[in-house]
């Protein structure tokens, strides 16, 4: 009896033995993860956790925000605010003044032909009627004292003046301005004697004196054709103005 209770025993011990071991290896060999007393479980970080975690980042989603604030340049570009001012250099540009004729320098002097360009234009109206233009070529003011002194063609002398047409002041040319005078050239009734044809022009200027001329000639051109001419020529004294000058 006592053999056969301790043979029981032993195949109970034996069999207790076996089933521990059975469940010891199966808890090691589980997939659920479960891990032997004592020993520490691996950290596993899986992927969708970590693309999650960098997008929940405090980081990731400053650097996001900070990054569109970058993009907020576009709030600091003032250039393309309606309150944007223009720079100083725009506001000189845009002010700007036109060119003028250049200043004169220097004492007024005489005009006369080596300052000056003196135009000889036929007129259709007044008939029989020629317009001097003296334009200032030099730097510094001038004056057109009294009347042109002209000769047509070899005329030995040169034709009076319209006394009525004497102006108030001495005519003043600034650089680049111009004075004017009108020749009558022949009796538009036919009355005039010693009619011609004419194809030289020489103008004489006068000094302050109003004695003679002064300075050098102009000898401005004439029509191909030329220009008829009789014993009525006469002149106007230089005006300011060229409507004033074609009034006689």
């Amino acid at each position: 009896m006592f053999s056969l209770r301790t043979s029981r025993t032993r195949l109970a011990g034996a069999a207790a033995t076996t089933v521990l071991a059975a469940l010891s290896l199966t808890a090691c060999n589980d997939g659920t993860g479960a891990r032997v007393e004592g020993t520490a479980a691996p950290t596993s970080t899986s992927p969708s956790s970590s693309s999650s975690g960098a997008g929940s980042s405090p980081n990731a989603s400053n650097g996001s925000r900070a990054s569109n604030g970058s993009n907020g340049s576009n709030g600091s570009n003032g250039s393309g605010s309606s309150d944007a001012k223009p720079s100083a250099g725009s506001r000189s540009a845009t002010n700007t003044p036109a060119a003028k004729a250049p200043a004169s320098s220097g004492k007024p002097v005489t005009c006369e032909g080596s300052n000056t360009k003196t135009v000889a234009a036929p007129l259709t109206r007044p008939v029989n009627h020629m317009l001097l233009t003296v334009t200032n070529t030099g730097s510094k003011t001038c004056f057109l004292y009294g009347y042109p002194a002209v000769r047509f063609g070899e005329a030995q002398a040169v034709p009076p003046v319209i006394e009525q047409s004497q102006p108030q002041a001495v005519v003043t040319l600034e650089p680049g301005e111009s004075g004017y005078a009108s020749v009558n050239l022949a009796a538009t009734d036919g009355s005039g004697s010693n009619g011609r044809t004419v194809k030289s022009l020489t103008v004489y200027f006068q000094g302050r004196s109003g004695s003679g001329s002064v300075g050098a000639a102009a000898h401005p051109s004439l029509p191909a054709k030329g220009i008829y001419v009789d014993d009525s020529l006469k002149v106007t004294y230089w005006q300011q103005s060229m409507n004033d000058a074609t009034t006689w």
